[in-house]
């Protein structure tokens, strides 16, 4: 046969191999049936798939005898002489019925570099094409933050600092991430949008399709994407905030971060400012019902003592007291002298008869007396003005102790008060808490984003290895079935 004659029977066997599963490419009598089923149409097929079963098992005098058969066959296909090429080529190709087959091996690497190029070097070019030309720069600016409360250790006095709970260290963390949240809540993107209007300056037309924001977005989305473009980081041993904000120039990136900056410090400002006020309101009406309470008590004091025309009414008890004991001891003197006079004298004797009306007199007042300390009278004499009638001096005594000892517990409450105030005072400025700038917020002279070195870079590490797993998992599918 001619060259070009074996070069068609090598296509058809390659053909032939594809269309055989593996079990059936590795095994002698199959292919050799395969080889005789062939014979009657191609006869060089029916060769090369019988010589690939000879290399399968080279010890089958079958295979071989077969295999020596149809060589001595093959021979005959000889170019005729006296006939042109082109003749000899018709006649090979018409006992081979030779159709034009592209080999497997070429359709393979044909198939695999478009699906390398569609699937891997097509996505990363378009990719790389949008970083480096299409897309539009952005400007960060930055600025740094940190949430501080006034040290008041240093101008107080020791026991007061130490009830105060100066000099304990406070949760800075949780006021950095109080901060961080309000950066990143609504209420922080309604203000920016009425002082700068950003969602004008995210949606502009100048930007390329992909970073910007688009007219139609909802405001849920528009949230989301300004948390993306504003970034917050907090240091959590420190309490440093880091504040990023990117804008499509740098002047309006310097001044969003200068906004958020102010609208921040208003924002702990004014949280310290309600607290503190809200414990103060708080402990100034409890000292306003105490200080009232004390009021009252002394008021009730001295309208019971204008009622009773009494400065002390101890003091006044103590003094009829003694007045009564001493009268009972001047009457039994008197009594004593009388006796001592009648041992003597008649009873009819001017000195008896005087000393007689003199004890009379004596036991007479005594009475009177001993009625004012513990009975109740009815009647007032002109020591007794101004006392409430149908009360004894010992009533009176313990109405004016009762109304005492309510008036030295409201003093004692109101002192309490007065020493929980100040301590509220100082325990609310503790609360009050400040935001201090330690570093202003820049502005930008080069644009950030987008990174385009690293974003191709990774972009493409990551097609690769999809592309990779991909080629693994089908494979893997062909060789299973």
């Amino acid at each position: 046969m001619t060259q070009t004659a074996v070069s068609l029977v090598e296509r058809r066997f390659l053909k032939f191999r594809d269309s055989l599963t593996l079990k059936e490419w590795e095994s002698p009598e199959r292919l050799k049936a395969l080889a005789l089923e062939t014979e009657p149409n191609d006869v060089a097929l029916a060769r090369r798939i019988m010589q690939r079963a000879r290399n399968l098992a080279p010890e089958n005098e079958a295979i071989s005898q077969q295999l020596q058969r149809l060589n001595e066959k093959t021979q005959d296909l000889v170019p005729i002489s006296g006939r042109s090429s082109s003749e000899n080529e018709r006649e090979n190709l018409a006992l081979v019925d030779e159709r034009p087959v592209v080999p497997a091996a070429t359709t393979r690497a044909a198939l695999f570099r478009a699906t390398w190029f569609r699937f891997l070097l097509l996505p990363i070019a378009l990719f790389a094409f949008y970083q480096l030309l299409w897309a539009s720069p952005r400007y960060e600016s930055r600025a740094q933050l940190i949430v501080q409360q006034p040290d008041m250790l240093a101008t107080m006095d020791t026991s007061l600092a130490l009830l105060s709970g100066f000099g304990v260290a406070s949760a800075v963390t949780s006021d950095a991430q109080l901060v961080s949240a309000y950066i990143h809540s609504e209420d922080m993107l309604a203000f920016l949008e009425s002082e700068l209007s950003l969602r004008e300056h995210y949606s502009e037309s100048g930007a390329d399709l992909f970073s910007r924001l688009h007219s139609w977005s909802s405001k849920e989305d528009f949230l989301t994407f300004y948390q993306q473009r504003v970034a917050v980081e907090v240091d959590d041993k420190s309490g440093v905030i880091v504040l990023k904000a990117q804008a499509f120039e740098p002047e309006y990136s310097a001044q969003l971060t200068r906004t958020i900056v102010g609208r921040a410090e208003w924002y702990i400002n004014s949280l310290g400012h309600q607290l503190a006020e809200s414990q103060l309101d708080f402990i100034k009406g409890e000292h306003q019902l105490v200080e009232t309470r004390l009021e009252s008590a002394k008021q009730r004091l001295l309208l019971f003592q204008q009622q009773h025309n009494l400065l002390d009414p101890e003091a006044e008890g103590i003094a009829f007291q003694q007045i009564t004991y001493g009268l009972e001891a001047e009457l039994a003197s008197k009594r004593a002298e009388l006796a001592a006079l009648l041992s003597i004298m008649s009873a009819d004797a001017p000195q008896v008869l005087v000393m007689q009306s003199a004890v009379r007199a004596l036991e007479t007042q005594l009475d009177i007396e001993r009625e004012r300390l513990s009975l109740q009278g009815t009647e007032q004499s002109d020591s007794d003005r101004g006392r409430v009638p149908g009360q004894s001096i010992s009533e009176v005594l313990a109405r004016y102790t009762s109304l005492k000892v309510e008036l030295e517990l409201a003093l004692q409450a109101f002192t309490a008060s007065e020493v929980s105030l100040e301590k509220s005072r100082v325990e609310a400025y503790r609360q009050l808490k400040y935001l201090m700038i330690v570093e202003s917020p820049t502005r930008p002279e080069e644009s950030q984003y987008p990174e385009a070195a690293y974003n191709i870079a990774l972009f493409s590490v990551l097609l690769l290895m999809l592309f990779g797993i991909v080629k693994i998992v089908i494979a893997t599918a062909k060789e299973l079935s």
